[in-house]
């Protein structure tokens, strides 16, 4: 079973500076994405494995749940402290929270629509 975190616990987490890496693609990103989110397109998620720490929480993202559950379980089969956010970015869009555009991690600037992100 993949560990995960669910959205009141996450936006504690991130607003805190937890690590949150968002495993969708890069048309996906660009849309939408959590503040601070770095991407890590799952195909692409080995090439980043050195980059990341063992000795903290990852918190894994994608749009609802699937390929966020995937590249948990095979962080966490490498020894990585990573959680699949329930219900994806979809699921904070949906409750109003911030999300920024574009290519960087980013900080908001006015809070996306969930069909901006689809």
């Amino acid at each position: 079973m993949v560990p995960e975190i669910d959205q009141q616990r996450f936006a504690e987490a991130q607003a805190a500076g937890a690590l949150v890496v968002d495993v969708r693609n890069g048309g996906e990103y660009r849309a939408g994405h959590v503040p601070g989110a770095r991407s890590a397109p799952l195909p692409n998620l080995p090439l980043v494995l050195s980059e990341l720490p063992k000795d903290r929480p990852v918190y894994v993202i994608c749009q609802s749940g699937g390929r966020s559950a995937q590249a948990t379980s095979l962080l966490r089969g490498l020894g990585y402290d990573a959680h699949s956010v329930s219900g994806g970015t979809a699921a904070w869009i949906d409750a109003g929270r911030p999300a920024v555009s574009g290519d960087e991690p980013g900080t908001p600037t006015a809070p996306a629509t969930s069909e901006e992100t689809r």
